[in-house]
């Protein structure tokens, strides 16, 4: 149903909106248990969705990294990696 959250903390570029609103539908999609609400439920759903996205971007914000940021293509690479060593996905 839904692919995982990945951690937008600490890298450089820094999250985009784009990238803590699709967390914040991840998110709300697991909880509620489903990828598309019934009519009766889109506007709580949407409301979830927007609020979450909304505190995320605050506490993105108000962190404090004690590391230097990660960079996004190497953090990238290394989980390509480990996914075709666990054999995630096949090489052609």
């Amino acid at each position: 149903m839904c692919r995982n959250i990945h951690t937008l903390h600490n890298f450089e570029p820094s999250a985009t909106s784009e990238e803590i609103q699709a967390a914040a539908l991840q998110y709300v999609r697991k909880i509620a248990g489903t990828t598309k609400p019934s009519k009766a439920n889109q506007d709580a759903f949407d409301h979830a969705v927007a609020e979450i996205a909304h505190i995320t971007a605050h506490l993105l914000d108000d962190l404090v990294a004690t590391t230097p940021p990660k960079n996004r293509e190497e953090e990238a690479a290394k989980a390509r990696a480990r996914a075709e060593r666990s054999g995630r996905y096949a090489t052609a």
